[in-house]
């Protein structure tokens, strides 16, 4: 199976990993939302999720910010529930 070379193809890959992040590390999420810390308690986790990403995109959407939008979509906008100072 080759890359992944449709944009859109690539935002739903991402989606999903930063889907997964966010429910594999629930607590993680809650607490960087509170504390205004997420991407500090999360950089492993994203740092993993963005190589899985890049080695399953051609190398243009990889260098793309589909990624870096996803974890804006899915990770940051869901958690607008959370209490936090930063909204």
């Amino acid at each position: 199976m080759g890359l992944i070379d449709n944009p859109e193809h690539a935002r739903r890959l991402a989606r999903a990993i930063i889907s997964d992040v966010a429910i594999y590390n629930r607590e993680k999420v809650e607490q960087g939302i509170r504390n205004d810390t997420i991407f500090e308690l999360l950089e492993n986790e994203l740092e993993e999720g963005r190589q899985h990403f890049q080695s399953r995109v051609t190398p243009e959407l990889g260098a793309s910010t589909i990624f870096d939008l996803a974890i804006v979509d899915v990770l940051i906008k869901r958690a607008g529930r959370i209490e936090s100072p930063i909204w």
